[in-house]
């Protein structure tokens, strides 16, 4: 594992600390899960920035860390990535997920995190209607993400 990889699980790790996940779960597994899966969706060549992008996907996001903040630790591909795979407020799905295919490590991690969000022995763990909403959710997500939509 790379020093950016490490700087980067750190920087997740803290920045999750006491979030858990639908199921109750710590938050930080599904970075840890989206990083160990990327390595199907991104290059040999890619595959360093794409684990360090995985484990910081939803810092922005989900928590009060700015992009600022990961410019000054990280290079301007992972900075770049991360932009783009970070959903901004009142942002219609379609210009979000344009913005991910334009950038191929935002779109390997994308493709990795709905992996882990469509596993089907964490969406067993769901009420039903949870279940149906991400369903429907992330089958337009991966018909966008491949330019079907």
């Amino acid at each position: 594992m790379s020093a950016m990889e490490q700087k980067a699980i750190t920087i997740a790790t803290r920045a999750h600390q006491g979030q858990t996940d639908k199921t109750g779960h710590p938050y930080i597994e599904h970075p840890a899960r989206v990083a160990k899966n990327v390595t199907h969706h991104a290059s040999a060549a890619d595959l360093e920035t794409a684990r360090t992008v995985a484990w910081l996907h939803d810092v922005i996001e989900d928590t009060h860390m700015a992009l600022k903040e990961l410019a000054t630790m990280f290079p301007p591909e992972v900075v770049t990535s991360i932009d783009a795979i970070t959903k901004r407020h009142n942002e219609n799905p379609d210009s979000y997920y344009t913005r991910i295919r334009s950038n191929r490590i935002a779109l390997a991690v994308k493709h990795a995190d709905i992996d882990d969000n469509t596993d089907p022995i964490r969406v067993a763990r769901l009420d039903e209607k949870t279940r149906k909403r991400l369903a429907v959710k992330y089958a337009r997500a991966r018909a966008s993400l491949s330019g079907e939509l």
